[in-house]
């Protein structure tokens, strides 16, 4: 391959992909255009729809707004007197539809507010070569009459700015995997999501079968925060589905109620998944005793499981689960004094108090190194646990959300349960509960040494308290989510409860002294 081969290849591999071309044989195709347009627009997003004059941009902006709104039957006339008519989507969110034909002037949208009102809601603009540049997410549109292709055919030109391309690719493989999967037809609703960034949307058909699809598009790395390594990278969480898959099939393989998957898009990061339903394992903000019985009963099962940690995912592809290792933990550890203490107590720890703390945490994970890692699937808890009445011993536990699993100590997920940042456990009931473990597992393993996994409990679980803590005010500071807060007296509260115990002394008189009023006065010493 000579030089100018080399630059050409260079240049095709760095070039933006081609807009999506195709034609819409009749107005219901442009309709429906319409539909698939709105399963993935959000608010600020601005939909510029471009065309001469009877190319259909009005009859898309209307098929667009009638899904958004739940009716279709709402009138939407061409805005093209009024420029600007808003319209309330069925959740809630502002719809605004301009058509700026008649617009003679730039400066008449400022006197019209519609920068205001398209700052929040989802815009779509006719006519859009009048309307000054925009920041933030763009969607191009450009309708053309086909007289070649039919009577009413049009050439549809998509195009998108700002991440819309993305977002328009990925909607389009969602389409593509739910056609080939059986689900086109199902209804899509969007689910409560988490901290994290992946979306749920629950699929039901006409019949009522429904399933879960996840969408979570491979991770693209953060900046780098130690080491020339992002955040994701040192506390080794999941960069694709693939994690999930492998762990999927594996807890399936063993018998526990994890998904089945229907359909999967592993470039895209997409899966379609067995519907577990909503029963939870609490009641009240409380446990229910008989189903966390069975969680644990679960994890016993699981710990005393000789477990590899290298899982299939497909063909030619192998899911290595990381060690849950010392530089992990106290990466994680550290967001308290990161986080916490600044923006919960209005404490500013000096170098030597955090080196300090480092060090304490350092020398008391000793005490957690596990004879044997095991799976640890990280988010033991209620929010992702549904229990199953209708099945059998411990396949009444639904398991969901471990695609973060990692090689690891088996008190971590131990602790994940019992010590649940949402749930009020009791000290009482969490002894019950560790006692039935211990029972468990040694019924399964006599060598099980029920000393040494009480101190590595008190650890992995004080541990897992003070990254919540740290996560939790990062979630209110940096990415404006408060509501985490609300949760944080119980952590704190059974971060008080580890730290009485005799391996975590050093690290009770740290918090004593740099965290005051968090260690209750009955634990310094």
């Amino acid at each position: 391959m000579d030089g100018d081969d080399q630059d050409e290849q260079r240049a095709g591999a760095s070039a933006p992909p081609a807009p999506w071309e195709f034609v819409l044989p009749e107005e219901t195709a442009t309709e429906d255009l319409g539909l698939f347009l709105s399963e993935f627009l959000l608010p600020g997003d601005v939909v510029a729809l471009s065309g001469g004059l009877g190319g259909g941009k009005t009859t898309l902006a209307r098929a667009v707004i009638r899904e958004l709104a739940g009716d279709p039957r709402l009138e939407v006339p061409s805005p093209t007197f009024t420029l600007i008519q808003p319209y309330t989507a069925r959740d809630g969110r502002a719809i605004v539809h301009a058509d700026l034909y008649r617009l003679r002037d730039p400066d008449e949208l400022v006197e019209l507010g519609f920068d205001e009102m398209a700052e929040d809601a989802i815009t779509l603009v006719e006519w859009p070569d009048r309307m000054p540049p925009r920041d933030g997410p763009v969607l191009t549109i450009d309708l053309s009459l086909r007289a070649e292709f039919g009577a009413e055919a049009r050439l549809a030109r998509i195009d998108g700015t700002g991440g819309m391309r993305a977002r328009l690719d990925r909607a389009r493989a969602v389409r593509r995997l739910l056609d080939r999967s059986g689900w086109d037809i199902a209804e899509r609703t969007l689910m409560q999501g988490d901290a994290s960034s992946r979306a749920y949307e629950r699929l039901t058909k006409p019949d009522g079968t429904s399933a879960v699809l996840m969408i979570a598009p491979p991770r693209p790395d953060g900046p780098p925060v130690r080491d020339g390594k992002p955040y994701s990278a040192i506390v080794h969480l999941a960069e694709s589905v693939h994690a999930f898959v492998a762990l999927d099939r594996g807890l399936r393989a063993l018998g526990f109620s994890a998904p089945k998957i229907y359909g999967e898009d592993l470039s895209e990061g997409l899966l379609i998944l067995e519907d577990l339903g909503r029963e939870p394992v609490v009641e009240g903000g409380a446990p229910r005793p008989e189903r966390y019985t069975e969680a644990v009963r679960l994890l016993a099962k699981l710990h005393a499981t000789p477990l590899p940690a290298v899982l299939p995912v497909a063909d030619g592809i192998e899911h290595v689960l990381p060690v849950y290792d010392e530089a992990a933990l106290l990466f994680e550890a550290e967001l308290m004094p990161e986080w916490y203490a600044p923006a919960i107590r209005n404490v500013t720890l000096s170098e030597g108090a955090r080196a300090e703390f480092v060090a304490l945490w350092r020398t008391a994970l000793q005490n957690a190194i596990p004879d044997r890692a095991t799976w640890t699937l990280r988010d033991y808890h209620s929010p992702n646990l549904i229990w199953l009445p209708e099945r059998e011993g411990l396949e009444r536990v639904g398991l969901i959300d471990f695609q973060d699993a990692v090689m690891g100590h088996p008190a971590y997920d131990v602790a994940s349960l019992l010590q649940d940042a949402r749930v009020d456990s009791s000290a009482e009931f969490e002894l019950r509960l560790l006692g039935l473990y211990a029972r468990e597992r040694r019924s399964r393993d006599p060598a099980f040494d029920v000393g040494a996994f009480a101190t590595a409990y008190a650890l992995l679980a004080a541990q897992r308290a003070t990254k919540i803590l740290g996560i939790f005010a990062r979630l209110e500071r940096r990415d404006g989510k408060p509501g985490y807060l609300a949760h944080l007296p119980r952590i704190e509260g059974y971060l008080t409860r580890n730290l009485a115990h005799p391996a975590l002394a050093e690290l009770r008189a740290w918090h004593a002294a740099h965290l005051p009023g968090l260690v209750a006065p009955e634990e310094e010493a």
